[in-house]
């Protein structure tokens, strides 16, 4: 993954905001079709911006570098309960930030029009169509921890976003 400074070039303002990419090609691919997006003002014409090099301080381990990850507790805590409606417009540090909302509803907003909504039947619709029993398409609904878990067992790619409330709720 790497990580760019960005700014708008669709305004005189020129927007300063940042993303990650898998590599500065996939940047350069989404950038030229029009895909990577101003957070501020939804301007498509977004550039690199100047950044400064990551030089670690002597006796840190480089940006890149393998840094051993400490092992999980014995005993992992219970699963949360489905966040209420107050909890999941906020981070653990706090309220969500505006652009961050904003892109989450632009994302809601996409996948609403795009795809179809299948509701709890989410797994056994993503199932079918993986087995070739119904059309490809992409679909959205709800499905359980242990649902998602094991449909990617099953080599079936499934992504949960956070579904924040439409903008003009």
């Amino acid at each position: 993954m790497i990580h760019y400074q960005l700014r708008c070039t669709s305004t005189p303002e020129e927007h300063a905001f940042d993303g990650w990419y898998k590599d500065s090609a996939a940047f350069d691919t989404l950038a030229k079709a029009g895909l990577v997006e101003c957070p501020v003002c939804g301007g498509t014409e977004v550039a690199r911006a100047l950044m400064a090099p990551a030089i670690p301080k002597k006796g840190r381990p480089a940006r890149n570098a393998v840094v051993p990850v400490p092992a999980p507790p014995a005993e992992a805590p219970p699963a949360p309960a489905e966040p209420s409606a107050q909890v999941a417009g906020q981070a653990a540090a706090g309220p969500m930030p505006a652009q961050m909302r904003a892109m989450l509803q632009r994302l809601r907003q996409e996948v609403e029009r795009n795809c179809d909504y299948v509701g709890a039947d989410f797994a056994e619709e993503a199932r079918r169509m993986h087995n070739g029993e119904s059309e490809r398409r992409g679909i959205f609904g709800e499905a359980t921890d242990a649902e998602t878990e094991a449909l990617r067992e099953e080599g079936i790619e499934v992504a949960r976003i956070p579904w924040v409330p439409p903008s003009d709720a």
